[in-house]
């Protein structure tokens, strides 16, 4: 291990975005804890030590300088009020805040105003109500919020929706836009120095989101259709061109979005590509 001073970072304890984290870590190069009873892990090769806490909890160690960084949902950062802000969106762990009465009921923003709301997320809620001036009654839940309407607790709720189908089968139906877009992400204490060793890990997630969401493509194409093949994929900068012993053609690989991957190939085949191969990047620098 270097001097630099060890980055203390938040991990969650457990939940989906725990697994997912754990993952990126992993993959990023860091060590994880093989046991779930860990609470704390010494990465003494990369100079980081992991404190694996629960998920709402992060954004306040955080704010409170305890710690350096934090692993935590955007919607846990707002609903702390704790003094710190996002440095960098994970891509996973994604999820929209909404609001749902009962079914047919045809509600509107507007009438929230008076009603009682059932959340989990009070701090986040409140905020987002008081922008816009709507006073309504907030009752606070750690969990099952969608149970609140049937049970008298409440008139509406707003929770953390996936797909939606929980809220329908309690017989709810959302209304008005998402109050928030979530998303994992990482944070860092307001009006601190940058941590020395932030740099390096900033690099090491960038690097694992782009060999998840690309993918690389080799493929054999005469020199005559190079043009087309070429702008079919752009690549980051632009497409490796090398000569093969059969004459007039040439092997071209690139980056291409994973998503595309299917179209791509079916687009290269169209203009005259012969061996195309996709494959998944393992790591990635740019």
């Amino acid at each position: 291990m270097n001097d630099r001073p060890l980055l203390r970072i938040a991990v969650p304890n457990k939940g989906s975005l725990a697994e997912a984290t754990h993952a990126m870590l992993t993959e990023a190069g860091y060590k994880q804890r093989a046991d779930s009873k860990d609470l704390v892990l010494l990465d003494e090769a990369n100079g980081v030590e992991f404190y694996y806490l629960r998920p709402r909890d992060i954004a306040v160690y955080v704010g409170e300088r305890t710690l350096d960084l934090g692993f935590t949902g955007r919607d846990m950062l707002l609903d702390s009020s704790a003094t710190a802000n996002e440095v960098l969106a994970l891509g996973f762990g994604g999820t929209k805040f909404r609001f749902a009465a009962p079914g047919g009921s045809t509600w509107t923003l507007s009438d929230l105003d008076g009603k009682r709301i059932a959340t989990s997320y009070p701090g986040l809620l409140g905020a987002w109500l008081a922008e816009r001036g709507i006073k309504a009654r907030l009752i606070k839940l750690d969990g099952a919020v969608e149970s609140a309407v049937k049970l008298g607790v409440a008139d509406a709720v707003a929770d953390v929706v996936e797909t939606g189908s929980t809220l329908k089968r309690a017989g709810l139906e959302m209304f008005g836009e998402p109050i928030l877009i979530s998303e994992a992400i990482v944070i860092q204490p307001n009006g601190v120095e940058r941590h020395p060793g932030l740099d390096l890990l900033m690099r090491r997630l960038a690097g694992v989101m782009t060999a998840r969401n690309y993918k690389m493509v080799d493929y054999n194409v005469a020199a005559a259709n190079l043009e087309r093949a070429s702008a079919i994929t752009p690549g980051i900068d632009s497409p490796t061109v090398s000569h093969l012993a059969r004459e007039g053609w040439l092997a071209v690989r690139a980056m291409i979005p994973a998503k595309d991957a299917p179209m791509i190939m079916d687009e290269l085949w169209n203009v005259g590509a012969e061996g195309i191969l996709v494959t998944d990047i393992a790591a990635c620098r740019l």
